[in-house]
């Protein structure tokens, strides 16, 4: 099956849904940290995309686009909650999030990117793929 354009863009965003699980999975199933609540939050709005982006890529359809901007718009927004926690002075009572700390720094890749911010730039680059892809759709439809 050859990719149009558009069906290249959802073939992306389905990727970075697959890699951003797969890490995730990785982190706290093979390396064994322990996700803090806020991190369960985002996995939460990051997993479904993985088959919802699958269908999509496979029938090359943008048509799941607005079911999926919900996903994007609070998973980012928690990540982006979470980077705040992470990197700005605070009351270790709002860190508290469960048994493993909301402050915990598994991963801190160059001295600032975080596994909060990882999560981010995935939401991200899903949703500016998925926009991509809605205007490719758009653009064919009108001529």
């Amino acid at each position: 099956m050859k990719l149009s354009k558009k069906g290249k863009w959802l073939f992306f965003a389905w990727f970075v849904s697959v890699i951003a699980t797969s890490g995730s999975l990785y982190l706290s199933e093979v390396l064994g940290y322990t996700p803090c609540e806020l991190c369960w939050f985002q996995r939460i709005f990051m997993y479904p995309l993985v088959c919802v982006l699958g269908i999509a890529s496979y029938r090359q359809q943008t048509v799941i686009i607005p079911y999926t901007v919900p996903l994007l718009a609070v998973g980012g927004s928690i990540s982006i909650y979470h980077i705040l926690i992470q990197k700005l002075p605070h009351d270790s009572a709002i860190a508290a999030c469960g048994p493993t700390s909301c402050l915990d720094d598994y991963l801190n890749w160059f001295g600032w990117l975080t596994i909060p911010m990882l999560a981010l730039a995935a939401f991200i680059l899903i949703g500016v793929s998925l926009l991509q892809a809605w205007r490719i759709e758009k653009r064919t439809a009108a001529e």
